[in-house]
């Protein structure tokens, strides 16, 4: 199996190229084969049409092959060549191999299996006959989506700009923000057939050096597996794979990728994805959103204690109304208690199983929101909660308080910024509800207690996930519940001390 594996992931031979035109074209056709977008195309120059030459590419991948054929000769004729039709062979070796290839993105190649790779990557090779290079053009052009407004993270006041499935456009919106020299852009290709085209990205004189190793120490896994998507890349990288919290943060803002990059972190690409991984993600880092950096001070740091709140009611309002109602009714205002009793009246399920039974269709019709077209997904979930928490009520199997505890919990799941965290949330819910109903309030403070030691323990790049709470750094809260003014904030960021991982 390892043998086969070796043979499918090759480009084929690592040989040099030969000047016998037909061998070329042999070894370039044994390892593409025939594909109905592969294309070979022979075609004559010089004297009395006396010189072959063969061009290959995908015409899939690119749209106008006869230009680069075009430019080729042209490139001799306007510089010393003389007209195009007396052009020999020696003449084009002496002119590529003296003064080069002034034409746009080409270069020499001297073996095969970089000419096969430069044509599965959208390039046009051209072979001459009696020359032992090949000709490389740059000509990979295809469809990609534009630049528009992000989807999942919307802002009434910023940017408008969204990254795209197009690597090089993403660098250029990276690059035209970050105009240094210290802005580095490193590129890899992953492994298997895909060979997916990956960059990551850093700021040398910021990031933390014992932070770039360890990620680049990972990154070495990556290049040997497939790469289909940005998330791939996570899931290898991460340091705790069963864990619910993630630990790395995605966003599709270039603003997002900026201001990270300027707080030490690490930026991932992946040619395919319009979703960049930022590593580490701490667990603070799923609290912030780049409109805080847009408002005012007060107004920025009122929204981040709101989302904080949103966190607590999401993780355990659930599992506090049944504890309260089930163990804990002392505690119950008798008013209140007095109301939940009297909606509850007929209910034939203990508030647990009510808990369970709601919730569970609350995550159904969210998720088949998610799943269908975008005009049908909102219809169907805010009609069908409408009608579902209607018709529970009405058949006796559901209480209204307990229709509202659910919505609520919902609302503050999505009052989150980053969507991982609020899956965590959704995912922990339950053995919180689990835990109250068998212990009461003791099992809601047992549950606490092992996620606040889950997170302790967790890493992220070997990074403590609670960072800059645990371990407590007082310099590095200026950006974490409460957002410091932006003059404290640009301090902090040329004394790189701005909420760097690992200090």
């Amino acid at each position: 199996m390892e043998a086969n594996s070796v043979v499918e992931n090759s480009f084929g031979p690592k040989e040099p190229i030969s000047k016998q035109l037909d061998e070329n074209v042999s070894k370039i056709r044994s390892v593409i084969g025939e594909s109905t977008d592969f294309i070979m195309r022979e075609w004559s120059y010089g004297p009395n049409l006396g010189y072959r030459a063969v061009s290959f590419y995908f015409e899939t991948l690119m749209q106008s092959s006869e230009n680069y054929m075009k430019r080729t000769l042209q490139d001799l004729v306007d510089h010393k060549v003389g007209p195009g039709m007396d052009s020999t062979i020696e003449d084009l070796v002496k002119f590529f191999m003296h003064d080069g290839v002034s034409q746009k993105k080409a270069v020499l190649l001297d073996r095969i299996d970089q000419a096969v790779k430069d044509i599965i990557d959208g390039h046009m090779v051209i072979f001459l006959d009696q020359w032992d290079k090949a000709l490389s053009y740059d000509a990979f052009s295809v469809e990609t989506r534009q630049v528009t407004e992000p989807v999942n993270e919307s802002v009434v006041q910023g940017p408008r700009e969204s990254t795209v499935e197009s690597l090089e456009k993403n660098m250029g919106l990276l690059r035209i923000r970050l105009k240094t020299p210290s802005f580095k852009m490193v590129k890899a290709s992953g492994g298997g057939k895909t060979n997916t085209d990956i960059v990551y990205a850093y700021l040398s004189d910021v990031v933390d050096s014992e932070l770039l190793k360890e990620f680049e120490r990972r990154f070495e896994a990556v290049k040997q597996m497939e790469v289909l998507e940005t998330s791939y890349i996570e899931q290898i990288l991460e340091d705790s794979t069963f864990s619910p919290f993630p630990q790395h943060q995605y966003t599709e803002r270039p603003d997002v990728v900026t201001a990270a990059l300027l707080r030490g972190k690490i930026a991932v690409l992946v040619q395919g994805s319009s979703g960049v991984l930022l590593c580490p993600g701490l667990f603070t880092d799923f609290f912030q959103s780049s409109e805080d950096y847009y408002q005012r001070t007060v107004i920025s740091s009122l929204i981040r204690f709101l989302r904080v709140f949103a966190f607590i009611i999401a993780l355990m309002l659930p599992s506090i109304y049944i504890s309260l109602t089930t163990y804990h009714t002392e505690l119950v205002p008798t008013v209140l208690l007095l109301a939940v009793i009297n909606s509850r009246e007929g209910i034939p399920l203990p508030a647990f199983f009510e808990a369970l039974l709601m919730g569970f269709f609350f995550e159904l019709l969210r998720e088949a929101g998610v799943r269908l077209p975008r005009p049908v997904g909102s219809a169907v979930s805010i009609v069908g909660a409408l009608i579902i928490g209607d018709a529970a009520i009405s058949a006796g199997i559901a209480s209204p308080i307990m229709v509202i505890i659910v919505a609520l919990t919902g609302i503050a799941s999505f009052a989150i910024p980053q969507y991982g965290i609020a899956i965590a949330l959704r995912i922990l819910q339950f053995p919180m509800m689990i835990a109250a109903a068998l212990l009461g309030g003791f099992g809601v403070m047992i549950m606490l207690i092992l996620i606040l030691l889950h997170l302790t323990k967790l890493r992220s790049l070997g990074q403590p996930y609670l960072s800059p709470l645990a371990p407590l750094k007082f310099s590095l809260l200026r950006d974490v519940f409460i957002r410091a003014p932006i003059r404290i904030l640009q301090r902090g960021l040329r004394t790189r001390q701005f909420n760097r991982p690992g200090r």
